[in-house]
């Protein structure tokens, strides 16, 4: 299985991902890559950009999902 196929059966099964998700659970380091090829081959996906603070501070991180 391609590292495309993964994330787009991790979207279908989970609804999105992050790229914490794509690396801990995929071992894909580079998910906003595989979201470009993904959209290259005409599947709509969403990005919706999300945030956090933790003791070092806040922080933003983007989830994206499929359309």
């Amino acid at each position: 299985m391609t590292q495309n196929q993964r994330v787009l059966q991790y979207m279908r099964d989970h609804g999105s991902i992050t790229q914490m998700e794509a690396t801990n659970r995929l071992c894909i380091t580079r998910l906003a890559s595989r979201i470009h090829d993904i959209t290259r081959m005409g599947i709509e996906v969403s990005k919706r950009t999300e945030y956090g603070e933790n003791e070092y501070g806040k922080y933003h991180y983007t989830r994206y999902s499929l359309v």
